[in-house]
């Protein structure tokens, strides 16, 4: 099967065939627990019921319609991800990869015709925002270019968390200030405290934009419905996906009014974005959230994740740092752990390292804490067998 794809990825030497809360098996029938939860996506666990039913009751009456006619299930989307963070309007797509496109093409519009054409972006070290050309260019670590030039240009890279480089970057071109509230694909790197704070400020001062990534840190992630909201600050535009509609291709950005009126009809559009089984998948995962008080448990989880991970930081010398928010956590190792994916497999466990030295810990926000002192008993394991 293998065969007929194209080498993009080192995959595992494991298929997966079925799913349930924090659990998933094999072609063979054996479990795995979960740990990666398809990359911080499958937040509410998999083949959520609410989730099913919704996806299948729509499947009966419409899978696809154009987005040239109204599509109900797409207002009623929109307004749940606006009750749960800032007044805006909603544009559907289907990745993260496309939403952060979508806010570069509106920031960019928007900075063209309100800013005398001053559009450049600022974004950050150390950063991820997909892999189409706009996103790679935006993407603060070089591997994610490489052999792609011509990169298009219009943004400066500076480092995360450094309020200094940001407004010695600042100049007559600067339009927009892109960012992960907490960046995920560099290894779960938590900013300085009051650094979005800060941002917002000069933003405001300088009158930019300011955009942010919760592609991955978005939905509950972190212990809050949206990650900026540890800070009390609101920005721009915001983007959105992987745990949007639990596993179903599902993106969004968001932008206040006054920037989302730069869009007009033509200006932007997805044949597929904002389909009814995509949003009806949605609806069903963010009601299931605020229903079940989803986004208090991941912070729990989050604390007992954590403090769990600090007892086996204790016993293991190579382990480094633990740090996160939320269940969304990374544990830097002093050692190249690049084989812990492939050494959970035989154990029935499920991780992500990111770089060959973070395990990256991103489980379904309904996992338990039994299931947590599994984990943490496999993982034990494992560094035990290997001396680290």
């Amino acid at each position: 099967m293998v065969h007929y794809l194209m080498n993009t990825y080192a995959r595992l030497p494991v298929a997966l065939v079925k799913g349930k809360g924090a659990w998933v098996w094999d072609v063979d029938g054996k479990s795995y627990l979960d740990m990666v939860s398809g990359i911080a996506v499958c937040s509410l666990g998999h083949c959520h019921p609410d989730v099913v039913n919704a996806v299948s009751e729509q499947a009966r009456n419409l899978f696809h319609c154009s987005n040239l006619y109204i599509i109900p299930q797409q207002e009623h989307l929109a307004e749940l991800i606006v009750n749960n963070s800032f007044d805006g309007r909603v544009f559907f797509c289907n990745s993260g990869a496309e939403a952060n496109e979508a806010a570069i093409k509106l920031a960019r519009r928007y900075c063209n015709e309100r800013k005398q054409g001053a559009a450049k972006i600022i974004a950050m070290e150390g950063s991820f925002h997909g892999r189409t050309l706009a996103t790679v260019a935006a993407t603060g670590q070089a591997r994610f270019r490489q052999g792609f030039d011509p990169i298009p240009g219009g943004f400066e890279i500076v480092p995360y968390g450094d309020i200094d480089a940001l407004l010695d970057a600042i100049d007559e071109d600067t339009g927009a200030v892109l960012l992960e509230p907490i960046q995920g694909e560099s290894g779960v790197h938590v900013p300085p405290d009051g650094y979005l704070r800060q941002l917002r400020k000069i933003c405001d001062e300088y009158g930019l934009l300011l955009i942010l990534d919760e592609v991955q840190t978005g939905i509950a992630r972190t212990g809050r419905f949206f990650a900026y909201m540890h800070e009390g600050v609101e920005p721009d535009i915001m983007t959105m996906a992987k745990a949007l509609a639990n596993g179903f291709p599902a993106g969004a950005m968001l932008a206040k009014p006054f920037v989302a009126d730069a869009f007009t009809p033509g200006s932007h559009a997805s044949t597929f974005g904002g389909n009814p089984l995509a949003m009806s998948a949605g609806i069903a995962t963010i009601s299931t959230i605020m229903r079940d008080n989803i986004v208090d448990k991941s912070l729990q989880q989050g604390m007992y994740l954590m403090n769990r991970l600090h007892e086996l930081e204790r016993i293991h010398p190579s382990i480094k740092e633990v740090r996160g928010r939320g269940l969304m956590i990374g544990v830097d190792f002093d050692a190249d752990v690049s084989s812990l994916p492939s050494d959970g497999l035989s154990k029935g466990i499920l991780l992500n390292v990111i770089k060959g030295h973070t395990l990256r810990l991103v489980p379904p926000l309904v996992i338990s804490s039994q299931e947590i002192d599994q984990a943490m008993d496999m993982i034990d394991d494992i560094l035990k067998e290997k001396g680290l």
